[in-house]
């Protein structure tokens, strides 16, 4: 299909890749051009946006928010309408800019030994933990000089338990050829302070990770805008 035309009885996916300054683009490649009617829904932030590269996301970021015509009165009805879709647009804008944000971080993280730069690992941490309302596991895989191999969520649960399984970390620990790795989950609740399950996990943690000599360096705790660390609290 060539960018422009968009069939009436064609059923327009829910997911959508990116908006861009010229339109949609949904997951087979079409383009749908902004103002065609397309759904708010469609238009929304998408959780995922780790597919698109640094430019695309600047140029989202920076295009205009030409979502709505100023040239005529509209009616309290349509105004709504139109509210929405600004909201959605805006939102999705927030998301970009988390996501740069993100991406940034995690190339400081590279710069060298991860914990030479503990604030950064915290604000990635708090950056990527923020306003979730279910619990995530994540895992930090680290070289033998302690450097970021690779950062990924694991596992995610509910809003206020996640089942880790030692077997998965073990196996994402030897494909990578880390020698070491930090993990952290968050606590939606905004209660910081670990509980006995997550000092018995962590132990857990340690004792499996260190049969295959891979040593198990910190285990955060992330609550809103705090940042608890079990190394620094002697729990590791």
């Amino acid at each position: 299909m060539s960018p422009g035309t968009l069939p009436a009885s064609q059923t327009l996916p829910a997911t959508i890749c990116r908006v861009g300054f010229t339109g949609t683009f949904i997951p087979n490649g079409d383009i749908v051009p902004l103002g065609l009617g397309v759904p708010v829904f469609l238009l929304e932030n998408t959780m995922d946006m780790s597919f698109l590269s640094r430019a695309d996301l600047i140029n989202e970021l920076l295009s205009p928010l030409d979502c709505a015509s100023y040239d005529k009165p509209l009616h309290v009805s349509e105004a709504g309408g139109e509210r929405d879709q600004t909201n959605s647009l805006l939102n999705r804008r927030l998301g970009v800019a988390r996501e740069l944000l993100l991406r940034d971080l995690h190339e400081q993280m590279r710069s060298g030994p991860l914990m030479t730069s503990p604030q950064v690992v915290r604000d990635w941490l708090r950056l990527y933990c923020a306003d979730l309302e279910h619990e995530v596991f994540l895992v930090i895989y680290l070289d033998s000089q302690h450097r970021l191999i690779e950062a990924e969520q694991l596992f995610r649960g509910t809003l206020t338990q996640t089942s880790v399984y030692p077997r998965e970390l073990a196996k994402g620990a030897l494909a990578r050829n880390a020698a070491a790795l930090a993990v952290a989950h968050n606590h939606p609740s905004g209660a910081v302070e670990p509980s006995r399950a997550d000092e018995l996990l962590t132990q857990t943690l340690k004792s499996t990770l260190g049969l295959l000599d891979v040593r198990l360096i910190d285990h955060f705790v992330v609550a809103g805008d705090q940042v608890i660390s079990f190394a620094e609290r002697g729990l590791i």
